[in-house]
């Protein structure tokens, strides 16, 4: 049983982080084109501080919940337990993931506020920019994770 519910609490957390990438990729980005500048950015970079700091959450919830799910198994085995191939490759690639997350976190999140606080609309168009290539990044990682994680 709690194994079952380390899991689920695993994957609504990565339904947040993977989903929200989506929806920030996909329909909120192409819809907040037809704004103007100044409007476009402020909006984004509310968005991205409260998207972000949900992803923070969940990041934590993942890194928690996949931990106990692999004590759980581990305890279950009498600790002759060897981590799966497919399971590896999803803690690796999550890792990376959390890697990029921290950059957008701590760096780029940091340059649109600066460029938002300045209202300077130029340098906060860079910085959505390069966020938004970063979350594409990551979004392919996080798909490729879910496919193996559903293939293997």
């Amino acid at each position: 049983m709690l194994y079952n519910a380390l899991k689920l609490t695993h994957v609504l957390s990565i339904i947040v982080w993977i989903g929200g990438m989506v929806f920030a990729h996909f329909f909120l980005r192409p819809a907040a084109q037809r704004l103007e500048p100044p409007q476009r950015v402020r909006l984004m970079h509310d968005v991205l501080q409260r998207f972000l700091g949900a992803v923070a959450v969940a990041i934590v919830v993942v890194l928690t919940s996949g931990l106990g799910m692999i004590g759980a198994v581990s305890v279950g085995s009498g600790g002759a337990f060897s981590m799966p191939l497919d399971w590896t490759i999803m803690a690796t690639l999550g890792i990376v993931m959390m890697g990029i997350f921290a950059y957008i976190y701590f760096a780029l999140l940091g340059r649109l506020e600066q460029a938002v606080a300045a209202s300077d609309w130029s340098a906060g168009g860079q910085a959505l920019g390069r966020i938004r290539a970063w979350v594409g990044v990551n979004l392919l990682i996080g798909v490729v994770v879910v496919a193996q994680t559903v293939l293997m």
